[in-house]
């Protein structure tokens, strides 16, 4: 986690300290089965190439999560996310594994944000922000919103 935010501190257009992630054939697989989305869309390659993708592509639930963990870590403990939502604009595919534990060489996502506004509502410190999943093209495939309340 991150030092703790307070409101105060808080700048319209203040960048957010982007995220990296990377997601392997793997994590698709450990996804499916934390989440019980087991879409072959997301696992098996036969499968995605019959339905008209280049192979498995990454669970827009997974980067969904993605965008929870960097606003909510930027956040702090003090802060609490009050609404979040966010929108799958392209498709990502996932890096192959190398070995068991190794995956090859290929995408990053950088998840990356922006406060747009700052402002009190019924006795709330709140910040509006817009947040995104950016491709190593720099190409958003995901955006969203997200209003944290701060100390």
């Amino acid at each position: 986690m991150a030092e703790q935010l307070f409101w105060k501190e808080i700048e319209v257009d203040m960048e957010i300290p982007p995220l990296s992630k990377i997601a392997t054939t793997r994590t698709l697989v450990e996804w499916a089965g934390a989440s019980g989305d087991f879409n072959p869309v997301h696992y098996d390659m036969p499968f995605a190439e019959a339905s008209g993708l280049d192979g498995p592509i990454v669970q827009g639930a997974l980067k969904r999560q993605w965008l929870v963990q960097f606003i909510t870590g930027w956040m702090g403990d003090e802060g609490t996310l009050k609404k979040f939502s966010c929108k799958y604009r392209a498709l990502d595919y996932p890096r192959n594994m190398k070995t068991m534990t190794e995956p090859e060489d290929g995408e990053t996502w950088l998840c990356k944000g922006k406060v747009k506004k700052k402002y009190e509502s019924d006795g709330e410190s709140l910040v509006e922000c817009a947040v995104w999943v950016e491709n190593g093209k720099g190409e958003v495939t995901t955006e969203g919103k997200a209003i944290v309340a701060l100390p």
